[in-house]
């Protein structure tokens, strides 16, 4: 299931970006005010405001208590991703390509960026606290194998605790960075060594990403609020001008 929305919210991402690249070829100043351009704004703004179901659900313990025992977190969060990616489609096509008021370009760049914040939060962070988790499984294992293989070397003869000689074409691809084999067990110490070194490097490159994302889940929220700021500017001038119209 999971993997099924990751395909199918890709999928519509890409096509989002699309769509917005399509002001290098594609430009309808009529488009916003018809009546198909009303009904995409009037659907992009609906979708727009869901996200705030899971968010205010989230966040408000008074109202989660009241909302989760009819509908789960897990499925607000469902929503929260469909209709914070149809939304912003549904936007694009209601502007027609028509990027002339800088209120207009803002909430649109606002609207871009909040996408791709709320997709790096939902998929990048989950990944890298998978991976970390996946890793550090492992490092526990490879710390058990040292530990053994660490027994061994001190179990064994005086003679074959030492590292045996390489040959010098093997010690010029070491020299280079290449892994050469090495036997015994002091070699077996130094292979499982070199591995857990590389896993702990690993946890902690995860783990600086880790913290990044979390910073975006910050700005991705920030951003929430901008775009729902200019959204509000946005739909009130439109009255304004439509009711200046009419009279």
């Amino acid at each position: 299931m999971k993997e099924r929305e990751g395909i199918i919210v890709g999928g519509i991402g890409c096509l989002l970006l699309v769509t917005w690249l399509g002001f290098l070829f594609h430009r309808s100043p009529q488009f916003p005010g018809s009546a198909v351009g009303f009904l995409f704004g009037v659907a992009a703004t609906i979708l727009m405001l869901a996200p705030l179901a899971y968010l205010i659900s989230k966040r408000i313990p008074f109202l989660r208590a009241r909302i989760t025992p009819h509908v789960s977190l897990q499925s607000l969060l469902t929503i929260h991703v469909y209709t914070g990616i149809l939304g912003p489609l549904f936007a694009i096509i209601h502007t027609g390509h028509r990027f002339d008021s800088l209120l207009g370009i803002t909430l649109t760049a606002v609207m871009l960026l909040v996408v791709v914040s709320g997709l790096i939060v939902r998929y990048l962070l989950r990944y890298v606290a998978h991976e970390i988790k996946d890793k550090l499984l492992l490092l526990q294992t490879a710390r058990g194998d040292l530990d053994s293989a660490w027994g061994v070397l001190e179990n064994s003869p005086p003679e074959m605790r030492g590292l045996p000689k390489m040959h010098f074409l093997l010690a010029s691809l070491a020299s280079l960075g290449f892994e050469a084999p090495v036997g015994g067990p002091a070699g077996e110490v130094i292979r499982i060594a070199d591995g857990v070194a590389n896993l702990e490097y690993a946890i902690r490159t995860h783990e600086l990403f880790k913290r990044w994302f979390t910073r975006a889940l910050n700005l991705h929220i920030i951003l929430s609020v901008i775009l729902y700021l200019l959204l509000a500017l946005h739909i009130g001038s439109e009255i304004y001008l439509g009711l200046r119209w009419l009279q």
